[in-house]
């Protein structure tokens, strides 16, 4: 008996749709083609503790790209990490460990938008030197 994969509806095998779901969960969902659409509502719809993730990361990404007062980023990064902390993944456990670690130096971030990588530019030069 020949083996016929089962498809979705919108033509993935199995195998094709988790291949190709890793591109599209890396994207913010705001930049997905319609197939990438199609595929997140596939993955979405059998996968929901991906869909929480998701939306959690993409939630964070839209916290560090909007313009933000340092006070109303504080609160909204408070309430970002206590989902986190009450959705239980281990797979942001980095992520909250350098926050609690770093918070305050995170929070300048929004002072002026700028960050220390020409600090660590100018470091990695002088190791390299």
């Amino acid at each position: 008996i020949e083996y016929v994969p089962f498809r979705y509806t919108n033509g993935d095998t199995r195998k094709q749709l988790l291949a190709r779901a890793k591109h599209v969960l890396v994207k913010h969902s705001s930049k997905w083609t319609e197939s990438q659409r199609i595929r997140a509502e596939i993955i979405f719809d059998h996968y929901p503790e991906l869909k929480s993730v998701y939306d959690l990361a993409i939630e964070l990404t839209n916290i560090y790209n909007k313009h933000y007062d340092k006070d109303v980023a504080r609160g909204k990064l408070a309430l970002w990490y206590n989902k986190i902390e009450k959705l239980g993944y281990g797979c942001f456990r980095t992520v909250t460990n350098t926050m609690q670690n770093y918070y305050e130096t995170i929070l300048n971030y929004f002072v002026n938008r700028e960050t220390n990588a020409f600090a660590e530019s100018f470091n990695a030069k002088l190791e390299a030197a």
